[in-house]
């Protein structure tokens, strides 16, 4: 028997989705600012790219007091528990639908190399977009008139950090995208994050660790 969990809450699917259009919208006025296209035009590229830099920073300071009041930081921790399954999986078993190594559950979201996978793009990826972007942001920038900038030698190391970090993502959200469909039907896990419930097998459904948050509604189909 399966049921209907509530396994994203609502705060979760709004950092979700926000953090996605964020990404989209810096990678697309980003690579405009680096010149492989024209669309907005190049000072109004810089002009919208720092705005979003400046609003996806504000997210990624709710999401982290988010993931620490709620423990959801925990979903992060890493674990080589089946993660060579896991990797069998995505690379043979998922075309010979061979059943999953791993059960989502509401306290256990990710699997082993969703986890790893995950915590890297947190502590390292997103730092180093994040520091780089600021330190090209400052180096020299034309401020009103006047120039305010850091006193680096060269600008390169710094561009160089942030289109590596920028690829970086453009890989993550490739891949990301394809999982997305290997749910139980290709809309499954799009669904999830869209509505917060998941079907799940009813041995999986468990309640969440107690938190600062309401008791999550459960809801049985019939």
């Amino acid at each position: 028997m399966k049921k209907q969990v509530y396994i994203y809450r609502s705060f979760e699917r709004f950092w979700h989705w926000t953090q996605a259009f964020l990404i989209f919208f810096l990678a697309a006025t980003g690579f405009e600012v680096h010149g492989s296209f024209t669309f907005f035009g190049y000072q109004n590229a810089v002009e919208y790219h720092n705005i979003a830099a400046y609003a996806f920073i504000v997210l990624i300071a709710f999401a982290i007091f988010w993931h620490f009041s709620t423990g959801e930081w925990k979903q992060y921790l890493p674990t080589f528990t089946n993660i060579k399954a896991q990797i069998n999986f995505y690379l043979i078993g998922i075309f010979s639908n061979a059943p999953h190594p791993t059960k989502k559950t509401v306290l256990s979201k990710l699997n082993p190399l969703q986890r790893l996978v995950y915590l890297g793009l947190k502590l390292l990826v997103i730092p180093v977009m994040v520091i780089s972007g600021l330190l090209y942001m400052f180096y020299r920038y034309p401020q009103k008139g006047s120039v305010v900038g850091l006193n680096l030698e060269t600008i390169e190391p710094i561009a160089l950090f942030h289109t590596a970090g920028a690829f970086a993502l453009i890989a993550f959200i490739v891949v990301h995208l394809y999982l997305i469909t290997t749910g139980h039907k290709p809309t499954t896990n799009l669904k999830a994050m869209i509505t917060g419930y998941e079907e799940l097998d009813d041995d999986q459904g468990e309640k969440p660790e107690k938190t600062t948050t309401a008791p999550e509604p459960v809801k049985t189909e019939n």
